[in-house]
């Protein structure tokens, strides 16, 4: 029971409270993991699962109807699973994809159970010109909906501790063992999806220059971090001179920017300014 109302209401105020003041990614597998795993006693285990979630997770956004799995009931489940099963973060992680999956759907539900029936009602406040009738509105309806999603992670660890053990015990080791491997695959898929959407041709060679200096090279990760920061220092200042550069030349160009008054190019101007 405490652990079924610890998880509950730290799913409430994580991923319910991530919108309320802003988008403040409080509701990420990296921030949930780790704060069930302190509150019940295994911040090992709730650091291991929040990491490795996050990188499963790190490429999901969810926007508008372009939406795929939510990762704050996955990783608050997995972690709470992870705890029950005497620390099998493997099978956890591998667990985790459908739980948000579900846990999205369920999400979307309540969006239009909960919030939905009440678009009106706004309009009618915003006509009258009632903000405080709109915001006691928000308020509350944010509070009905999050307690109810809140339910899911307090009923399913509440009814499926002792159970998901029995079914766990049931389960073959050959099974057991593949969801495992699963479990350590997901983190790579979660990375190609990032690189995807960040892949760039033009700084492609920083991505091969990292794999270099790890792979053969056994740069500790901290150290490749703080070389990547000086790259993109580095990189953001030549940019930087760059802009000035063509600022001070467009404001010596004159008329239709070919020739200036003193008979100079433009190639011949920024060829000076560089030099200068």
């Amino acid at each position: 029971m405490f652990q079924a109302i610890i998880v509950a209401l730290v799913v409430f105020l994580t991923v319910g409270g991530q919108e309320l003041l802003g988008f403040t990614m409080i509701g990420r597998p990296i921030v949930i993991a780790p704060l069930i795993g302190l509150l019940l006693g295994d911040m090992a285990t709730g650091l291991l699962v929040g990491a490795a979630l996050e990188t499963v997770f790190m490429g999901v956004v969810n926007i508008g109807g372009a939406s795929s799995a939510e990762p704050g009931l996955a990783a608050a489940l997995a972690t709470a699973f992870a705890i029950q099963m005497g620390g099998r973060v493997e099978v956890a992680i591998a667990l985790a994809v459908p739980l948000g999956i579900i846990g999205l759907q369920i999400k979307t539900i309540l969006y239009v159970l909960v919030v939905g029936p009440f678009a009106a009602r706004f309009d009618r406040l915003a006509a009258a010109g009632d903000a405080t009738g709109i915001k006691k509105l928000h308020f509350g309806l944010w509070g009905l909906q999050w307690f109810l999603y809140a339910l899911i992670p307090f009923f399913a660890l509440l009814v499926g501790s002792k159970a998901t053990q029995k079914v766990l015990e049931m389960i073959p080791d050959v099974i057991l063992h593949g969801l495992s491997i699963a479990g350590g695959l997901l983190p790579a898929v979660g990375m190609a999806m990032l690189m995807k959407i960040l892949w760039d041709n033009n700084v492609s060679v920083y991505y091969f220059l990292g794999f270099l200096i790890i792979a053969y090279f056994k740069v500790p990760l901290i150290a490749v971090a703080v070389m990547a920061v000086i790259i993109a220092i580095v990189v953001a200042q030549g940019d930087i001179s760059k802009m000035k550069l063509e600022k001070e030349i467009a404001k010596k160009l004159t008329g239709s920017g070919a020739v200036d008054s003193s008979g100079m190019t433009a190639s011949q101007l920024e060829n000076e300014a560089f030099f200068s």
